[in-house]
């Protein structure tokens, strides 16, 4: 398979355009079962009817783990919105609406939101006492089984020809939208852009009939999760997100 354009690099990953297919080479190191579980995931979304690219194959190119899925022409909504900036509120209701449209979607086969979110506590590192008070929090939330993506950033959104697509679901899960719309509103913050995260929250619970504090109440819940990551330039910040019980 000839990899003809360098779409994106990552960490661990490097994304290609191969004619009329996207390929997704992940590093050799990089886990089997983590690769599988993401076209399954992939896989089992395509089947809600959402706008997402298929997938074709899962394969190995010069012994590298590989997903093979079609090619979606266009750019992201993140790239629009740094080349427009003036245009930043429409692309916003834009991103929003289409954040709805997914939660509004069901999957029952994919994993449980709170299973891996009390996962993701109990490998935080935390101090005892805080990873016992977020699995308590975590056990007090509604329970929900709406599709959520768990990585929604306007990066993650394609604007096509033919409508707009939501790519990279690696982290996607069932549970609740409040959570998803919190990891939202985090990865806003965690990239420098507060004044829209706000935007965005505020966006999100109007056109969700969402209490705010609602989705607050995750805030802790979704940076213990992001610590696993285990980024230094982002721990002391969200190590104080995580040990805050109450937002205001």
């Amino acid at each position: 398979m000839k990899l003809d354009e360098l779409l994106a690099k990552r960490a661990d990953k490097n994304v290609y355009r191969s004619g009329d297919l996207c390929v997704k080479l992940f590093d050799a190191g990089y886990s089997k079962s983590d690769v599988l579980n993401e076209a399954l995931n992939q896989a089992r979304v395509e089947e809600t009817g959402l706008n997402i690219p298929r997938i074709e194959s899962v394969t190995k190119i010069d012994g590298k783990w590989a997903i093979v899925s079609d090619y979606i022409g266009g750019k992201t909504l993140a790239r629009l919105m740094d080349e427009n900036p003036a245009a930043e509120d429409e692309y916003l209701e834009r991103f929003v609406s289409l954040q709805i449209k997914m939660h509004a979607k069901k999957c029952p086969l994919l994993t449980k939101l709170r299973d891996k979110m009390n996962r993701k506590i109990s490998a935080s590192g935390l101090d005892p006492t805080v990873r016992y008070e977020l699995h308590h929090i975590l056990d007090g939330m509604p329970k929900h089984d709406k599709l959520c993506h768990g990585d929604f950033n306007p990066g993650n959104i394609i604007v096509g020809a033919d409508g707009d697509y939501i790519i990279d679901w690696s982290h996607a899960t069932q549970g609740n939208a409040g959570a998803d719309a919190a990891r939202t509103y985090l990865l806003f913050v965690l990239d420098g852009k507060t004044a829209l995260a706000d935007k965005y929250l505020k966006l999100f619970c109007k056109k969700s009939d969402t209490a705010m504090q609602y989705v607050q109440k995750w805030l802790p819940i979704v940076a213990a999760s992001q610590l696993n990551k285990q980024k230094p330039s982002e721990r002391d910040f969200l190590l104080k997100w995580a040990t805050v019980v109450d937002f205001e």
